[in-house]
């Protein structure tokens, strides 16, 4: 047994996670490289290689002739005679290659080939653990700024955080531990590639899938994400179990869970909302934190029109249009957001003429939404009731919300200017 091999073949395998079969198929192909090198061909030679002890043989075909013209592929009658006392012109006979009688440059040879070859197995067994990683989270070691990327050090090799995935405001130092996202991948002959990230929307999935175990276990699905890095986020969920809150799960007792994702984050704000197959209640819940009085939705041509009250257009909109804009991102909906003056004053207030339903002396009271269209619709219960607010208008004062439970009566009268309902005083309280 050669023990010597053996030894050096498992400290290999150990310390390189190299198989100790890739590295004897490599012994075997640095002596055939050898052989090559000595002889000036290998075609009829071969290898055998005891998987088990080490031990190895260099064989040569060759054939047997009357008069030899080439030694490396020929063998004397007399001379195969001696090795089997059978054979006869024209067979072929094995002979063994000593392969100590191997010159310098044939063994350099050899060695830089088994060299070579560990290097290509060292890269395969890097790329593969890595390609099972990507569009997963890892976490590694800041190492120094090169130019404007960040070089990562998540182990056996070096990841890349190139500028444009960094979120802005964020800044790295050295030794710092950080979360990013496995982007791509790529298999070079100098070794894998990889491109990581903390900007991209899969990376705040991710880590929702370790924070909260109904994510990972797929009781609670992520519909979609939105996301402006380093700002904010909008996410739709949705749950599997009708017992299970979605939102519930992934906020957590007292914001435990949500708030070690925004920490992880920066800070960054996360909306998480109600997933729904209707179209309208989706755009509904998308602009949140902002209440709605409809939503009229096109599912062919992918619009909708939207009417909030008064107060609520700057929220609806966002900050220099972000909500919307997230909003009209996670639905896939371009969203025209008007406000309820704005819809009246276009004529465009649930599709119906105002005259029949808006008296200018009661302007100020508020009015009765019945008979409204069904279709298109954010909130079913408003689709039966209309807006109730909860008080009367007080010196002009809007309504705080829509759909509330007290206020206007539920039906309006089936004549003219009758239609407007007197608006109960507060202090008398709803009407049995």
């Amino acid at each position: 047994m050669n023990t010597e091999l053996m030894e050096a073949l498992d400290a290999l395998e150990r310390e390189k996670n190299i198989s100790k079969d890739a590295l004897m198929d490599a012994i075997e192909l640095s002596l055939l490289t050898a052989c090559k090198n000595h002889f000036g061909t290998s075609d009829n030679m071969h290898v055998k290689m005891d998987r088990e002890t080490g031990d190895f043989s260099v064989l040569a075909d060759r054939t047997v002739v009357e008069n030899v013209t080439d030694p490396v592929t020929e063998i004397s009658l007399s001379d195969a005679q001696k090795l089997n006392g059978a054979c006869k012109i024209g067979d072929v006979v094995q002979t063994k290659i000593e392969s100590d009688s191997f010159g310098r440059i044939a063994t350099m040879n050899a060695k830089n080939v088994i060299t070579q070859k560990i290097r290509e197995e060292e890269r395969n067994v890097l790329f593969s653990e890595y390609i099972g990683k990507e569009h997963d989270i890892i976490t590694g070691t800041v190492q120094q700024y090169m130019g404007k990327n960040v070089s990562i050090d998540i182990g056996k090799t070096d990841a890349i955080l190139r500028e444009k995935e960094m979120v802005k405001g964020e800044h790295y130092y050295p030794g710092q531990r950080l979360k990013v996202y496995v982007l791509e991948v790529r298999d070079t002959p100098k070794g894998p590639k990889i491109f990581v990230s903390r900007t991209h929307r899969d990376f705040v999935k991710r880590l929702f899938e370790q924070e909260v175990a109904e994510v990972r276990e797929g009781i609670v699905e992520i519909k979609g994400i939105a996301r402006e890095a380093g700002s904010r986020t909008k996410m739709a969920v949705y749950s599997n179990d009708p017992d299970v809150d979605p939102v519930g799960a992934c906020v957590g007792m007292n914001g435990s869970r949500v708030n070690a994702v925004v920490d992880e984050l920066g800070g960054e704000k996360i909306d998480i909302i109600n997933w729904s197959d209707s179209p309208a209640q989706l755009i509904e819940n998308a602009l949140s934190p902002a209440k709605v009085i409809y939503v009229i939705a096109d599912a062919d041509a992918k619009e909708a029109d939207v009417v909030v009250p008064d107060y609520q257009l700057s929220l609806a909109i966002g900050k220099e249009g972000q909500n919307a804009r997230l909003a009209a991102k996670l639905t896939g909906f371009k969203i025209d957001i008007k406000s309820e003056s704005q819809a009246k004053e276009a004529g465009e207030f649930i599709g119906y003429d105002e005259e029949d339903y808006f008296d200018e002396e009661d302007e100020d009271d508020g009015y009765a939404l019945d008979d409204l269209p069904e279709d298109g619709f954010a909130d079913e219960d408003l689709q039966d009731d209309g807006f109730e607010p909860e008080e009367g208008y007080e010196d002009g004062a809007e309504a705080d919300g829509a759909g509330l439970e007290e206020g206007f009566e539920e039906e309006a009268p089936e004549d003219g200017d009758d239609a407007i309902q007197e608006v109960q005083d507060p202090e008398e309280g709803p009407e049995e």
